[in-house]
């Protein structure tokens, strides 16, 4: 893997750039197209209403993660990090990196990441035999968050985890924690704050800009390496956290077919 740049100095000085356990959702797979509503530990996904010791710092993480992620800030992210010339290493020495951070917008769980990675991965493995390269998806979807360690430029954790949303076009309701994006610079731009903003109806996921994270990254990673993943690995890696559209529904009206037949894997993999 080659990565990283220089540390950016995008950053707000109130913003803390902590280490901290990676964890997503763990699945239990059933055969089918359906979205489980408890991951493989038990918990239920990401409740944010739940009553929980983490509640209160997860919804400052989403404070800071909507005013800073702006079109701009994305936009510099992703040229900047998108050079991948600082680091290479294997696949499995990053996955050990991994049990290193802990991902504070996590309202639910806090296991170390190797053991989601190699979970997830066998969880399917085990659904889904057949499909390796869906193994393969599910051990590696998480490794950008390596961008949170000092070697990989010690991001701010609002600028490596959490829930993830398009920038350029309004930012949906059905974000987490919406209210704080009134203190966003797009939120009030007229180029950005219309239903499609700077894009159009069906124009395809991968013509839109996502806020900058481990998923972007990773995508990244796995793209300038010319790898031979199919294009439904990418989409998962790339909007696994994208929560306003495999669970909530919104921005559909940016899909493409290859997104909405996409979709489908997402599903089963959330």
């Amino acid at each position: 893997m080659t990565i990283l740049i220089d540390q950016p100095d995008y950053f707000g000085s109130d913003v803390e750039a902590k280490t901290v356990v990676a964890n997503e959702t763990e699945l239990v797979l059933d055969g089918g197209f359906v979205k489980p509503q408890a991951n493989s530990f038990g918990h239920t996904f990401r409740d944010y209403a739940a009553e929980s010791e983490r509640q209160e710092g997860v919804e400052n993480f989403y404070r800071k993660n909507h005013i800073y992620q702006s079109f701009d800030f994305v936009k510099k992210m992703r040229e900047e990090y998108g050079k991948l010339n600082r680091v290479e290493m294997s696949i499995w020495e990053c996955c050990e990196l991994l049990n290193e951070v802990v991902d504070e917008s996590d309202p639910d769980l806090d296991e170390p990441q190797i053991e989601h990675l190699l979970q997830t991965a066998e969880a399917i493995r085990k659904d889904y035999p057949n499909e390796d390269w869906l193994h393969l998806t599910g051990l590696i979807h998480d490794l950008g968050k390596v961008l949170l360690l000092p070697s990989f430029g010690g991001l701010p954790q609002w600028a490596v985890v959490g829930d993830t949303y398009p920038v350029g076009c309004r930012f949906d309701e059905s974000i987490v924690h919406h209210k704080y994006f009134k203190e966003n610079p797009d939120y009030n731009n007229s180029a950005y704050n219309t239903r499609y903003g700077i894009y159009s109806e069906k124009c395809g996921l991968n013509n839109v800009m996502m806020s900058w994270g481990h998923d972007d990254y990773m995508y990244l990673v796995a793209k300038e390496n010319k790898t031979t993943l199919p294009s439904a690995a990418m989409f998962i890696i790339r909007y696994h956290s994208f929560y306003a559209l495999h669970r909530e529904g919104a921005y559909k009206h940016l899909m493409n077919d290859e997104d909405v037949e996409n979709l489908k894997w997402l599903h089963i993999f959330k």
